[in-house]
């Protein structure tokens, strides 16, 4: 990308309209390297002004602009340039949650040619009412609809007048008003709206009473959807980052993942229900920790504890440490039926037994977890079969423990022999602070701490004291998360 020279704008709107100039051009040469639309960054723009990233960052703030709103309407543009130019039928998509209690928003809608699929979904809908969803065509008021049209869809039953004055009330209006105030603003683009049509779902509780907070919902998570749906929101990599730290609010409970290594495994080996609670309470909040229901624990409560602890800790990883010698797949089943996120079998287990522990770990959607506890060739036992494991336990026993962990040396050879395959690495067995910055130098994903942790004064000081090995684990600990979207 070659640059050019520029002096200092004199004014906010000259400003501007160099900035945005030059954020298309840094966009489009981005978006042609990747294949895909791409939003501008702050440097590639710099680059193309010729002055210093610093420089820029010193305009932005004396002349008051956000460039996030610069990017955000560059990358509009380029999904609507890229829409159109690719000789397909448009088909957009977007999706907006707004407000609180019974006058809630939710809207869900489709963004298409007239001629397109999204264009038939609006006919047959206006054609074809339903008992209850009856389609109605979104009016700012009688006789004034938006261009362009809109079709608004109830999610919920209509079942009374005091139901239907609310759909054609204030929710009509807010989707109307959102939509022509979207093509005022430029946020929808002005030379397609006699070309698309929107299809839009419509959630109105039947609780709701507030006519006004109806409309003002219904209206800001219009205007919402409709940007997410020009901008194609969410880029994949905010899915795969996000997935594993959201909560849903009516679930009320997040269900991580583990492929964002490293992670912490607090192992409650002790046989005491009630002083793993303790441990539990004790322990600080972080996406980095992982339960770890040690077998002593299971032998004396059964597999029911694991339900029991998922009532003080709902948002936290459980594994089941059932160490599985036979009957693979009954006890898979029992760590599942019981909630468990991963199961944990002995690699020292027939090679049929661990065929049929992986298989149905991965068929009912958990992880299966091999331990090489006294296994001689891990890799060899591995080689044999059929489906590999989530997770390998590189293990030495509490009964072998007499100093430095044992095993660091064969993770580099698990990732060279099985470099195709998608796995983590933990490493169990005298682990501290000491041991786990050698196992963490050396590739280890999974830290597994027992009696560091649970037999410490300081459960919580402890645990921070090994969060804070990475980076990573640091900035996850007792995270408060801000919604802003």
């Amino acid at each position: 990308m070659s640059g050019q020279d520029i002096k200092k704008p004199e004014t906010r709107d000259e400003f501007e309209k160099v900035l945005m100039e030059t954020a298309k051009k840094e966009a489009k040469a981005r978006s042609f390297l990747k294949g895909r639309p791409t939003k501008p960054t702050i440097s590639g723009t710099a680059k193309l002004l010729n002055i210093h990233r610093d420089t820029l960052y010193a305009w932005l703030k004396e002349f008051n602009v956000d460039f996030k709103e610069i990017a955000d309407v560059v990358s509009t543009a380029q999904v609507i340039e890229t829409v159109g130019s690719s000789g397909r039928r448009t088909y957009l998509i977007g999706e907006a949650l707004v407000g609180g209690g019974n006058e809630v928003a939710h809207i869900d809608l489709l963004i298409g040619d007239k001629e397109g699929p999204v264009g038939e979904a609006f006919a047959a809908g206006l054609s074809s009412p339903c008992k209850g969803h009856t389609p109605i065509l979104a009016v700012i008021r009688p006789n004034l609809p938006p261009k362009p049209h809109v079709l608004l869809v109830p999610k919920v039953t209509v079942k009374n007048s005091e139901d239907t004055a609310k759909i054609f009330g204030p929710a009509q209006a807010a989707v109307a008003k959102a939509v022509a105030d979207a093509v005022e603003e430029d946020v929808f683009p002005k030379d397609k709206v006699d070309d698309w049509v929107i299809v839009c779902s419509v959630f109105v509780h039947p609780k709701a009473k507030d006519y006004r907070r109806i409309y003002h919902y219904n209206y800001g998570a219009t205007k919402l959807a409709l940007k997410r749906a020009l901008a194609n929101y969410p880029p994949l990599e905010k899915v795969l980052y996000d997935k594993d730290r959201a909560k849903h609010p009516i679930m009320g409970f997040r269900v991580p993942r583990l492929w964002r290594p490293p992670y912490l495994q607090i192992s409650l080996d002790i046989p005491d229900l009630e002083r793993n609670k303790k441990i539990i309470a004790s322990l600080p909040r972080s996406d980095r920790i992982i339960l770890e229901l040690g077998t002593p624990l299971i032998k004396r409560y059964g597999t029911k504890v694991i339900s029991e602890l998922r009532e003080i800790a709902k948002d936290v990883f459980f594994v089941a440490d059932l160490k599985t010698l036979d009957v693979g797949k009954v006890e898979a089943d029992l760590a599942y039926e019981e909630t468990a996120d991963a199961v944990v079998a002995a690699g020292l287990a027939p090679v049929e037994t661990l065929n049929a522990f992986i298989h149905e770990a991965k068929r009912l959607g958990i992880y299966a977890v091999v331990d090489m506890l006294n296994v001689e060739d891990p890799v060899k036992k591995l080689r044999m079969l059929k489906d590999f494991p989530d997770i390998i336990v590189l293990h030495r026993g509490i009964d072998q423990e007499t100093g430095r962990t044992l095993g660091l040396e064969l993770i580099q050879g698990l990732r060279q022999t099985f470099k195709e395959k998608r796995f983590l690495i933990a490493v169990a067995g005298g682990i501290v602070p000491e041991t786990a910055k050698e196992a963490l130098a050396k590739g280890a994903d999974i830290l597994v701490v027992g009696r560091y942790v649970t037999q410490s004064k300081d459960i919580e000081r402890a645990v921070r004291e090994l969060l804070k090995l990475t980076p990573e684990m640091r900035r996850d600990v007792d995270l408060f998360r801000v919604h802003v979207e």
